[in-house]
């Protein structure tokens, strides 16, 4: 179930659980007694921010339903639930009609080829207008969208609606529940007869057989129309209606395409098969730890039942199974393949993992988050606390696997990764209110890079005599840009010296954080004795992880040490590397150096009245717009964009649109950044780092 924040997801929620029997009240949100959004956070904020998964059964029917948070932010929990079932029911607010959050959903229901069924909710409001709503839809998605009803009377006094599939007339007292079923009025029965005939053949259209029974018939039955994207109206009124639809006209879970494990095996989801289960999300509740959730992919899981983790290869034992009603659990002592469940108390199993029975080898992999969109560094305000935030995060990020947290040895902090500010925001106050941390967040420092743009020449002597064995080594190099492929060093000229050189041994170094480092040793006659190479390398190195410019990872270089001077008592692998570290500095100063800083692919979908805006946005952010094209009712913007300059995009674009673009981001490469830029970055640098050696 997705839509956009404020499409009534969780009152939905509470109404199919209490037509199905399986509460005995609805809550309401403004009281904080749903059996979705029960976590503190959900309640203090006022919606969805994780998903919640229950169960309905109706007409002998089981439907399991995951219910996710509208806001873009929580994108990780839409994500997951959409691999893990098979129809979507997209609600729209019968006041907004189409929103940003809609077109979101929309784009990953096609990305995972789901179909789905759009639910108007919020007749009962005064400013919906429910055939503007179904024009809209129709402009976005195409004749596909077809009505299987329509409102009698939208507004405070909607109480009834035109089933054009049934051809019936629905209606409701004011308590709601149960409907009044009668036939269609003669004043109605023209537009029912023409939306019912449209429904069928839209629905025949995408069924060779259904469209041969309908040229034969004009008639299709509900269950034979399995295939037809429809819109639905309802809000509490027409929840028993609505379940029945779903029961008959979803598909099952054997009639889509079979998931594949990670060796690319089809995985069928029949009950005649060994078991594996795949776990799709975990929780963290208060005074019960943590609650685990699966779905059956193969075979059947009983209560007792002593399992194996494919991941992690440790063993399991399913003491007790539910089936899922929120924050309610059912226990059952089976489930079956197709179906979904959730578990107390496993030891060692993580979101992602498998488990599985002794005849069974499957592993599932199946479930590919965004890339993040905010960025944060974040510190414990006591430094004391900061072992428990970082276990605290990794936790977290179990319920929510787009946190992202990682230790940058690189920037000296520690990162925490989202999909937005309110995302960020939400992890810190489960962070203070929950865990007892206080935190703060800081602008993460930007990975620069530092290269060089031409060859350049040094030498450095490390000399140094206090009594006794002193220290003592001489080293000239040459650097120059590295590129795959560059031929071999030769001959180079500096002013009106020429150096031949003569490779006596090179070694590519891969560099983790990109690029390459090639050490060449060219010293011929014994200056320097070979056992002292790798202790040059060392000094290399040791300058390469914090370049001269700015204290960045370098990277795309050639070294050439040609030439240098030992002393035979004197010179040590220390006094080689600290000479080398110098040469390679003075050298590489020298070398036209430039700061490279990381460019990012940046994909905004906008709306075309906001274009403009956005536009001037991104350009005033140093971006480069690549190109435009219109996708489902909006415009998306293509651009390349610094990351310096995406820090806050994730509120500005919010702010420029009032809530209704979104965007993607994707690192691209590194580029050469604009002279004043790095002038004042290596001067701050400078700066800070007076007393160094």
């Amino acid at each position: 179930m997705l839509g956009n924040d404020g499409a009534g997801k969780t009152t939905l929620t509470e109404a199919l659980l209490y037509e199905a029997g399986i509460i005995s009240r609805r809550g309401r949100i403004t009281a904080k007694n749903t059996v979705s959004d029960y976590f503190p956070v959900e309640q203090e904020y006022g919606y969805s921010v994780f998903s919640t998964v229950f169960h309905v059964e109706w007409n002998g029917k089981k439907l399991n339903i995951i219910d996710c948070p509208g806001s873009d932010d929580f994108v990780g929990a839409a994500m997951t639930a959409l691999n893990v079932t098979d129809t979507a029911v997209l609600l729209i607010n019968g006041q907004y009609g189409p929103e940003v959050g809609t077109q979101n959903h929309f784009r990953y229901t096609e990305k995972l080829g789901k179909p789905v069924i759009f639910l108007v909710n919020q007749l009962d409001s005064d400013k919906c207008d429910f055939n503007q709503v179904v024009e809209q839809l129709t402009d976005i998605y195409g004749s596909k969208v077809v009505p299987v009803q329509y409102p009698l009377n939208e507004g405070p006094d909607f109480n009834a609606l035109i089933d054009v599939l049934l051809m019936k007339k629905y209606s409701w007292k004011p308590e709601g529940g149960a409907p009044i079923i009668e036939p269609i009025p003669a004043e109605e029965m023209d537009k029912a007869m023409a939306m019912h005939k449209a429904l069928v053949e839209a629905a025949a259209e995408n069924d060779e057989t259904l469209m041969e029974k309908f040229f034969e018939t004009e008639e299709l039955t509900e269950d034979e129309m399995r295939d037809v994207f429809c819109v639905c109206a309802v809000k509490d009124m027409g929840v028993r209606r609505l379940m029945e639809f779903l029961g008959n006209v979803v598909p099952y879970v054997d009639e889509m395409p079979c998931v594949h494990n990670t060796r690319g095996e089809e995985v069928k989801p029949v009950t005649n098969a060994p078991t594996s289960l795949y776990f799709f999300k975990t929780a963290n509740e208060p005074h019960i730890g943590g609650v685990q959730y699966f779905k059956v992919m193969s075979g059947k899981v009983r209560e007792g039942d002593d399992l194996t983790n494919s991941d992690r290869g440790s063993k399991e034992r399913m003491a007790q199974i539910f089936a899922c009603a929120g924050a309610n659990r059912i226990k059952v002592d089976e489930l079956v393949a197709g179906d979904i469940g959730c578990t107390v108390k496993l030891k060692d199993v993580r979101t992602g993992n498998t488990l599985v029975d002794k005849d069974c080898d499957h592993r599932f992999n199946f479930v590919k988050y965004p890339n993040p969109k905010y960025i944060r560094a974040v510190r414990a305000e006591n430094e004391a606390d900061t072992e428990k935030l970082v276990a605290a995060i990794q936790k977290m990020s179990q319920e929510d696997p787009t946190w992202i947290l990682e230790q940058s040895k690189e920037l000296k902090q520690t990162i925490v990764k989202g999909q937005g500010e309110f995302h960020l925001r939400t992890l810190k106050w489960r962070l203070e209110n929950n865990e007892k941390i206080k935190i703060i967040f800081d602008e993460p420092k930007i990975p620069y890079r530092e290269t060089i743009t031409k060859a350049a020449r040094a030498d450095y002597r490390h000399k140094k005599q206090s009594g006794g064995a002193g220290q003592f080594g001489e080293v000239h190099l040459i650097v120059e840009p590295y590129y795959d492929g560059m031929p071999e060093p030769t001959t180079y000229k500096f002013g009106n010296q020429e150096f031949k050189i003569t490779n006596k041994g090179s070694e590519v170094i891969d560099l983790e954080w990109g690029g390459k480092v090639v050490f060449v040793n060219s010293v011929v006659g014994g200056a320097i004795d070979a056992r002292f190479m790798p202790a040059i390398l060392k000094g290399v190195m040791s300058r390469m992880e914090q370049g001269p410019l700015t204290g960045s990872y370098a990277r795309d270089v050639r070294v050439i040490v040609y030439d240098g001077k030992m002393h035979p008592v004197d010179s040590n692998e220390l006094s080689f590397m600290l000479a080398g570290r110098h040469a390679f500095s003075d050298a590489f100063k020298a070398a036209g150096p430039k700061l490279l800083e990381p460019i990012y692919d940046v994909e905004v979908f906008v709306p075309s009245d906001k274009m403009g805006d956005v536009m001037s946005d991104l350009q005033g952010r140093r971006g480069m717009i690549v190109g435009s094209e219109s996708e489902g009712g909006y415009e998306k913007l293509i651009a390349k964009v610094p990351l310096k300059s995406l820090s806050n995009y994730s509120t500005a674009l919010s702010s420029i649109t009032g809530g209704r673009a979104s965007f993607i981001m994707k690192f691209a490469s590194y580029e050469l950044v604009p002279t004043d830029i790095q002038q004042k970055l290596m001067a701050e640098f400078e700066a800070s780092n007076k007393d160094e050696d």
